[in-house]
């Protein structure tokens, strides 16, 4: 006479074996295991009513669900063993069809132009007996205008369009030449130093003008400095930068409030013998600001411009940077378009 736990038994038997040979994969191996085989399982549920049975239908009932239990666990190996071979197959097959043409390589990146053309500057300048230096963003309006001869009242303040910060005489640089003051409050002459990094000024932007653009500024102090020296300089580093030998420079008169005389410096275009549409058919490109540092410059900074002198100039890097790859739109350098950067 069958008691309700062999009826119990035979359907789990069967619902068992069903499972486990509809099984494909090893996560609805691990589901048919935590269902019949785990602590809590079904199984288990069965071996404990054996406690509750009269002692005859324990001794029937008892080896049947232990012989069931190792038929389980046996063709539960059995059929893990089986889908694992399996898996190993379908990935040796996949390897052996692999196609080697079908390959797509991945991309890979390349410095940015701002970056190549700053470590070409540093490498120049190194070369010439300059040191790299460094500054902070955000300055004061100490050592970013009246350390520069540009008190409050100066009209050279109404070029620079500050963005002030809400602390006050608190303002995000708008020229590297913030660097210079660093360096001249730091050390003593002799110094030769140059510095490239972001500025800040509160203009439209448009094809040629941001808010964000990149400045160099060189700074050479010492005893008895000359402008001939600052247009030595000046005249080689162009010559390095865009690889011609054959590039002239003229110097003009320029006003800036840090130095005296100040000088604007203009290059031969690079790119053309007769005019093109990068001078502006005028075969000169305008390039540079540069002069002897002033003596009150040198003063506030702790240097005695009775003993020392010293020239400085700054180039317009994003200028540099687009005049050297022929970008003619500052906003790309700003923007993450890849088809543009992957020319570079």
């Amino acid at each position: 006479m069958n008691t309700p736990l062999d009826e119990s038994l035979k359907i789990v038997s069967r619902d068992y074996f069903n499972a486990l040979e509809h099984a494909q994969t090893a996560e609805q191996l691990e589901e048919i295991r935590l269902k019949y085989l785990s602590r809590n399982g079904t199984i288990a549920h069965l071996m404990g009513q054996l406690k509750d049975l009269p002692p005859q239908e324990k001794s029937t009932f008892g080896p049947l669900l232990n012989n069931f239990k190792n038929k389980a666990v046996e063709a539960f190996e059995a059929k893990r063993f089986h889908i694992i071979n399996q898996e190993i197959l379908k990935k040796q097959q996949a390897h052996s069809s692999f196609d080697v043409t079908a390959y797509k390589a991945q991309p890979y990146g390349t410095l940015h132009p701002y970056t190549q053309t700053i470590e070409e500057i540093e490498n120049i300048f190194i070369s010439m007996g300059f040191e790299i230096a460094d500054g902070p963003e955000i300055e004061t309006d100490v050592i970013n205008f009246e350390a520069l001869n540009i008190p409050a009242d100066h009209p050279a303040r109404d070029m620079h369009d500050t963005f002030w910060l809400d602390v006050p005489g608190m303002l995000l640089r708008t020229h590297t030449s913030t660097v210079q003051v660093h360096s001249m409050m730091q050390k003593r002459p002799p110094l030769a130093v140059i510095a490239t990094g972001r500025c800040y000024r509160h203009e439209a932007t448009d094809a040629s003008h941001d808010i964000m653009f990149m400045q160099c500024e060189g700074l050479f102090i010492d005893k008895n400095v000359s402008i001939s020296q600052l247009l030595g300089t000046t005249t080689t580093f162009l010559q390095a930068i865009f690889k011609k030998n054959d590039i002239k420079t003229r110097f003009r008169p320029g006003f800036f409030p840090f130095v005296e005389p100040g000088i604007e410096i203009d290059m031969s275009c690079p790119f053309c013998t007769s005019g093109c549409s990068t001078c502006k058919k005028t075969r000169w490109i305008e390039i540079c600001g540069s002069g002897l540092i002033h003596p009150h410059v040198l003063r506030s900074c702790g240097i005695d411009p009775d003993h020392y002198s010293g020239f400085a100039f700054g180039f317009g890097l994003t200028r540099l940077v687009m005049l050297k790859y022929g970008i003619y739109d500052i906003r790309l350098l700003h923007s993450a378009h890849l088809d543009f950067l992957r020319q570079f």
